[in-house]
């Protein structure tokens, strides 16, 4: 009798730390490692307002450090949180992934060497010139990404499609050890962008 309550005792306490961690989870506010849904916006009446706050909440993307270092203003990528000129000296080469006797897949590898923490993706490699990004407002950095001329040739679908889908840009989200993640993840980042895209894709002003 005695094991039966003290089992119907601790299913009471587990349910109810469940419920807690519930209510929790759905009452919390969002942080600065969080994106703000887009159904959020909404209460936003003009369309041209509304475009621009969707994409300077994917900003907290775009200028984060995981994006950044890869989308540096000079010929050598950045690394780390901090985002210091990378160590030992590589610069982008003619294609992005270094040059002869230093390309990128030296070091970097097809997935994360998290005991020496080096980073890995079976397409590493920098963006190219045309798409730095380091120093750039937000607004420099919304006409890049639309210019044709400046993105590889992308238009407005492709360019979401490597927001939202592609699995370099996804490594952002999965680092690994030492480095913070993006903010949110992908799914939410291209949401994002592409009811941006929805509403005129605006950029912000420079």
């Amino acid at each position: 009798m005695m094991r039966a309550q003290a089992l119907l005792v601790a299913g009471a306490v587990a349910v109810t730390a469940l419920v807690a961690a519930a209510v929790a989870q759905t009452t919390r506010q969002p942080t600065a490692k969080d994106l703000r849904p887009v159904p959020s916006f909404q209460n936003i009446a003009d369309q041209q307002a509304r475009s621009i706050a969707l994409f300077e909440e994917a900003g907290k993307v775009l200028q984060h450090p995981r994006c950044v270092n890869c989308h540096p203003a000079t010929e050598r990528p950045l690394q780390s949180d901090a985002m210091r000129p990378h160590q030992p000296l590589v610069v982008r080469g003619a294609d992005g992934h270094g040059v002869p006797g230093m390309t990128c897949n030296t070091c970097h590898h097809v997935a994360n060497f998290d005991a020496a923490r080096v980073p890995g993706h079976p397409q590493w490699h920098l963006a190219p010139a045309s798409m730095a990004w380091e120093g750039r407002t937000l607004g420099e950095i919304c006409a890049q990404i639309k210019d044709p001329n400046r993105n590889g040739g992308k238009d407005m679908a492709a360019l979401l499609h490597h927001m939202a889908e592609d699995t370099l840009v996804g490594w952002g989200w999965s680092p690994g050890p030492g480095r913070e993640p993006a903010p949110g993840t992908q799914a939410a980042f291209g949401a994002l962008l592409r009811a941006w895209a929805d509403t005129g894709a605006h950029c912000p002003p420079s």
